[in-house]
């Protein structure tokens, strides 16, 4: 992938000693994989929600944000979800990333130290400046939404 290469300030405190930085597990990946920098493991049971720390923090690049995933493996043979998928981590933030697990799934879900929980995307923001107008233009979909396009192709 030849996409641009932003650069990040990084700290690590002293609970992720010992685990890798965030990174891409392959050359096409969007997303970084973020570790649970736990001391000890934490079992998460049906329906509960946790807040997994990182062990980073770090300084975007005015203009940036940094968005966290959900992992689709973890996802898909876990139930384990983000409830706030996408969670936003902002340009002037500057405290510890951390990740709200929840999990959606069928049995408890344990998390142990350096598991890759979370998928973070550096994504530019784009500041709006509202035109107020007394009409807009006219769609063929217009105010349809929920649902009113289908399920099926036609």
């Amino acid at each position: 992938m030849n996409a641009p290469v932003v650069q990040v300030a990084v700290l690590r405190l002293p609970r992720s000693e010992g685990l890798p930085l965030p990174s891409y597990a392959t050359t096409g990946a969007a997303g970084m994989d973020l570790l649970a920098a736990i001391d000890s493991t934490l079992t998460v049971p049906p329906g509960a929600r946790v807040l997994i720390p990182t062990g980073l923090c770090i300084a975007l690049p005015a203009g940036y944000e940094l968005q966290i995933r959900p992992r689709s493996g973890l996802a898909l043979k876990h139930g384990i979800t983000l409830p706030n998928s996408p969670g936003t981590i902002d340009e002037d933030y500057r405290g510890e990333l951390c990740v709200i697990l929840m999990n959606a799934g069928q049995e408890a879900f344990t998390v142990e130290r350096g598991m890759r929980i979370a998928q973070a995307v550096v994504a530019p923001v784009f500041r709006v400046a509202w035109n107020e107008v007394d009409d807009l233009e006219a769609t063929e979909r217009g105010a349809g939404g929920f649902g009113s396009t289908g399920t099926h192709s036609s």
